[in-house]
């Protein structure tokens, strides 16, 4: 990309810098849950309309946009959904819904698009967009199997030859860009375990099935059933969040449940531990005259880079920020609905430094969640930036 584009980029952002990070704050302020983002989805919709941009709003919310001309399409897509987490900050722009935040920086991610669309907008104005870019603004990343499938059904993949995103990084510095080739998050599925048995008095086991006793079998044999089942290469990890049985010290309940998550390093191994936990759990419970039902939510699979993708992100990442703004980051165990986009067509996220250097180090789906707001201008920088490169790119004559 040709050097004059990239500072007309880094002045168009830096022109709306104080409307970007005010964005920001406004979202952060009016928190919405999965498939609920409707104030969101109108001032995305409005701003992007002013600007130019051919706006289809999606029924419920989300939103697809599209500028600029050519058969192939550089998509970049944010996630617009909030949650069911208290907000622990004391900032002006601190959530005013109770119970509901912006704990794992989408408001960031929407920022940060906004901005790439406003530089991205100019460049078409002045006839300097070399080709066709779209933005998704999905709704709803934050439940499974997550508001992605949604988009690619309404079309957003329709002629896309990338995709791209970004996503916000606590652990990385404000200033630098994390990138991997390759697998970069897990699966991740839901399992919830459902026991029911005759119950009774806990002076009397043997005439019960005892249904508590068999739940903590469960819990604490499951996982080790897989480590002997699943390739230990495929990075397999069941972690229980909420158990429930009985009322009472001295009573047996007839029924109980326990919920977690299942998280894959492999998308092979994704494919095959399904029937894997449902033939465990009823072999684990059968001793214990309890009988089992397995709900299993497949979620979503990981996000795997694209290498020739990728390669072109750490180009425009180095572009924005020189050579030592990209770094390595490592696999994850979070899950991310970005995986279904780059199951379809190539593509990569990036992980966005927001970190104060030398400051604490949060944790992402946390109340007290802070970001180094200098991040939006450098997270749209680089989304501008990878689009024009994207486009060039796609455009450019097949090589002999």
């Amino acid at each position: 990309m040709a050097n004059d584009l990239s500072t007309l980029i880094a002045d168009i952002v830096e022109k709306h810098d104080v409307e970007l990070v005010d964005l920001r704050r406004d979202l952060h302020a009016h928190p919405e849950l999965s498939w609920t983002e409707v104030r969101t989805t109108k001032v995305v919709a409005d701003r992007l309309a002013l600007a130019g941009w051919r706006v289809d709003r999606l029924p419920g919310t989300g939103l697809i946009a599209e500028l600029g001309e050519g058969d192939r399409v550089i998509a970049l897509r944010a996630d617009i959904d909030a949650l069911p987490v208290t907000d622990l900050t004391v900032d002006p722009w601190a959530s005013t819904t109770p119970g509901i935040a912006h704990a794992c920086g989408h408001d960031v991610h929407v920022a940060c698009l906004m901005g790439a669309a406003l530089a991205l907008a100019a460049l078409d104005e002045a006839g300097r967009l070399p080709g066709r870019v779209r933005l998704l603004f999905q709704p709803a990343e934050e439940v499974m199997p997550g508001g992605a499938r949604q988009l690619i059904l309404a079309g957003a993949l329709d002629d896309v030859a990338q995709i791209f995103a970004l996503h916000c990084d606590p652990a990385v510095d404000v200033g630098r860009v994390g990138l991997r080739s390759g697998a970069l998050t897990s699966a991740a599925d839901k399992i919830v375990v459902h026991l029911e048995g005759t119950g009774g008095h806990t002076s009397r086991p043997h005439l019960t099935g005892d249904l508590t006793f068999a739940l903590a079998k469960v819990i604490n044999e499951l996982p080790a059933v897989l480590s002997r089942r699943m390739d230990p290469r495929s990075g397999v990890s069941v972690v229980w969040g909420t158990v429930h049985a009985g009322a009472a010290a001295n009573v047996i309940p007839d029924r109980g449940e326990v919920a977690g998550t299942v998280r894959i390093l492999d998308a092979v191994a994704w494919t095959l531990c399904e029937p894997i936990i449902r033939e465990a759990v009823h072999d684990i419970v059968r001793p214990y005259g309890v009988s089992a039902s397995v709900d299993y939510l497949q979620g979503v699979p990981p996000v795997v880079n694209d290498p020739a993708a990728n390669a072109l992100a750490i180009s425009a990442v180095r572009s924005v920020l020189g050579t030592h703004g990209s770094t390595t980051v490592p696999q994850s165990l979070g899950g991310e609905d970005f995986g279904w986009y780059v199951e379809q067509v190539p593509g990569a996220m990036l992980r966005l430094g927001t970190r104060l250097p030398g400051g604490p180090t949060y944790d992402l789906h946390q109340g007290d969640l802070r970001v180094d707001e200098r991040a939006i201008a450098i997270g749209a920088r680089v989304l501008a930036t990878i689009a024009v490169m994207a486009t060039e790119a796609s455009d450019a004559p097949a090589q002999a």
